[in-house]
C-alpha cells in the first residue's frame, strides 16, 4: 500500500492579485501547502506571466509535518516580484509529496469573495 500523501508538481493557472481592495480587507492571494512527511519540504515556485520571462525557482522550505500559508505578494527572487493587476500562473515543484491549493480574496468590492481551489497534481 502507498502511503505517499500529495505530489511533488503542481500547477495553479489562474493567479491575479487585484491592485485596490475596498473596506479593511486587503485583496489577497495564497498558496495553501501541506507537508504531511516527517521531513522538510524543499520546494521551487516559478511564476508565468502573459508578456514577460518568468520568475523562476523562487525557493521556499515547508516544515515537515507542517502546513503553510504562503501569500503569493511575500513571493521575491532578486527584487523580482508579482506585480498587482497583471494574470499570471504557478508552477511549484517539491522535493517531497506535498499537497497544495490555492485561495483568493478579492475585496475590490464591499461584497467581497472568497475562492479556493485545489492545485492541478501532475504525476
Amino acid at each position: 500500500m502507498n502511503n505517499q500523501k500529495g505530489e511533488k508538481h503542481w500547477i495553479i493557472p489562474d493567479g491575479y492579485i487585484p491592485p485596490l481592495s475596498s473596506g479593511e480587507l486587503l485583496s489577497h492571494e495564497s498558496i495553501c501547502i501541506l507537508n504531511c512527511n516527517g521531513q522538510d519540504a524543499k520546494l521551487e515556485v516559478t511564476i508565468y506571466f502573459e508578456d514577460r520571462d518568468p520568475i523562476e525557482k523562487i525557493p521556499v522550505i515547508v516544515q515537515g509535518k507542517r502546513s503553510k500559508h504562503l501569500r503569493t505578494t511575500a513571493l521575491e527572487l532578486n527584487g523580482e516580484t508579482i506585480p498587482t493587476g497583471v494574470p499570471y500562473s504557478i508552477e511549484v515543484e517539491s522535493d517531497l509529496p506535498i499537497i497544495v491549493q490555492y485561495s483568493r480574496l478579492d475585496s475590490t468590492q464591499p461584497g467581497l469573495a472568497l475562492m479556493s481551489t485545489m492545485g492541478y497534481p501532475l504525476k
